[in-house]
């Protein structure tokens, strides 16, 4: 299964966990001081917000799928749409990973991962993720 994948940065912390929790009835799957994720099946979506000092803004898009083979045919997708970047195996929002990122014609930033299990850590320093 293939989930869209929204990540929000916000000024309002505190107030869009409640505000997202409340729309999707349901506590986030993963909640830390400075980041929040919900991972609601109907709809299919993996919603990310972190803590911002000094805007409110999308932070990035993206395709989440469950499955090795999923990857494989989704980075295929991704080298038809134009230069992916690989970045691999990585550390991003307190989360193991293996992704990459492209961006659409607008400018959009849209990351394409597989998640193998979570970090106590939020990004690595070599991390492409959520600057």
């Amino acid at each position: 299964m293939k989930r869209l994948h929204i990540h929000i940065k916000t000024t309002a912390f505190d107030e869009s966990v409640r505000f997202y929790s409340t729309l999707f009835s349901m506590e986030p799957a993963v909640l830390k001081s400075d980041y929040a994720k919900w991972m609601p099946n109907n709809p299919a979506i993996n919603l990310a917000i972190s803590k911002s000092g000094s805007e409110n803004k999308l932070e990035h898009l993206g395709i989440q799928v469950e499955t090795a083979g999923e990857l494989t045919d989704l980075m295929e997708t991704l080298e038809k749409a134009g230069s992916p970047d690989h970045e691999g195996e990585t550390v991003c929002c307190y989360a193991k990973s293996t992704k990459s990122w492209i961006t659409d014609p607008a400018g959009l930033t849209w990351e394409a991962f597989l998640t193998h299990g979570s970090s106590e850590t939020y990004r690595t320093e070599t991390s492409t993720c959520c600057k």
